[in-house]
């Protein structure tokens, strides 16, 4: 057995659903991300502009010296179809799949350093390997090599789309000096034909052009990574989504191969994982923050984004019943920017 094969097997064991190995060159979408960069797309996320970043993402030998392969993983984290009722309801606050169970970090990151462990146990003792480990990390454009690696292609709606597994999952990366025999054959560029589903369905028109996102306009950025004021024209698009957005990728035809996943983290324990009630995400306090999201990657935002996201989605919900929370966040919440929006969903209602 080669150890091209003998490592994807104990990939395999490992939980991952796909592995890919491929040279690590510079990516062959560089100067798509450097126009992206200079077209201030990004948004909020300053260091995905930040000169050592970019030099990163020209030259990974920059974050690992000598550096010569990229190992690539694919975790699916579909897991069910819960009613539509359920996720539209205009008194729910609705949640990307992704987030639905235990933050995917904390369990992709160690089973990557268990796989690179183990490749370099593999090796005669003489035979020096260093490793960085990335789960959506690090400066790599990961889903550029991920197509190099094999691992799929990528959508007008840029997510990398597998055709037998659509694209409900997430990649990890090991970056090694350990040089392989043999690389996996990169993917054909695009099987998006003449397709453009996901650029009409996006509500907040994200997309300028196929294959290209302006951040700026994503509900997904809007929800998670924009710390600030989310722009007022942007708000009434928003629907009730509070953390992240599915849209682009739901009406994606290549997604009816999504595969469920194995994975029993990643399942919602209850439908409030999913659609939580927005007037429990409204009375939220730090404390119970931290309690009701502890293990979910929605912690990261913290309280005060997570409510105002709440605020948006309440100010679109045409139900009056939200005025009286709605005015005692106004008065009382120390956060300007719950504030902020909570007089703008009381002026929507």
């Amino acid at each position: 057995m080669s150890l091209v094969t003998a490592l994807k097997q104990e990939a395999v064991r490992l939980g991952f659903n796909r592995i890919g190995i491929t040279p690590a060159h510079q990516s062959p979408t560089l100067d798509a991300y450097l126009k992206w960069v200079e077209a201030n797309q990004y948004g909020e996320m300053g260091y995905l502009a930040r000169p050592d970043r970019i030099a990163r993402r020209q030259d990974l030998s920059v974050i690992l010296p000598h550096a010569h392969s990229l190992i690539i993983v694919a975790l699916d984290y579909s897991t069910l179809q819960p009613p539509a009722d359920l996720l539209n309801d205009p008194m729910r606050g609705r949640i990307s799949n992704y987030a639905w169970g235990v933050d995917y970090h904390e369990i992709m990151t160690p089973r990557l350093e268990q796989l690179a462990g183990w490749l370099r146990a593999q090796l005669p003792p003489d035979e020096a390997m260093q490793w960085r480990v990335y789960v959506d990390t690090g400066p790599i454009l990961e889903r550029s090599h991920a197509q190099q690696a094999g691992l799929g292609f990528i959508g007008k709606n840029t997510m990398l789309i597998h055709p037998r597994a659509g694209s409900h999952f997430f990649l990890g990366e090991i970056l090694t000096t350990y040089a392989f025999d043999e690389y996996a054959t990169p993917h054909r560029e695009t099987m998006c034909g003449s397709c453009t589903r996901c650029l009409n369905a996006c509500p907040t028109n994200a997309f300028p052009q196929p294959y290209v996102l302006d951040a700026r306009k994503c509900i997904s950025y809007l929800t998670i990574e924009l710390k600030n004021t989310i722009p007022i024209d942007l708000r009434p698009q928003m629907g009730n989504w509070v953390y992240g957005c599915d849209i682009c990728q739901q009406v994606c035809p290549w997604n009816r191969f999504a595969v469920q996943t194995l994975e029993t983290d990643f399942f919602p324990a209850m439908s409030d994982q999913m659609a939580p009630p927005l007037m429990e995400l409204l009375t939220l306090t730090d404390e119970t923050f931290s309690e009701r999201f502890t293990q979910s990657p929605i912690l990261r935002i913290g309280r005060a984004r997570l409510v105002r996201n709440a605020c948006v989605a309440a100010g679109n919900s045409g139900q009056g019943t939200f005025l009286e929370v709605l005015r005692g966040l106004i008065e009382y919440d120390e956060s300007a920017l719950v504030r902020e929006h909570a007089a703008w969903a009381i002026q929507q209602l």
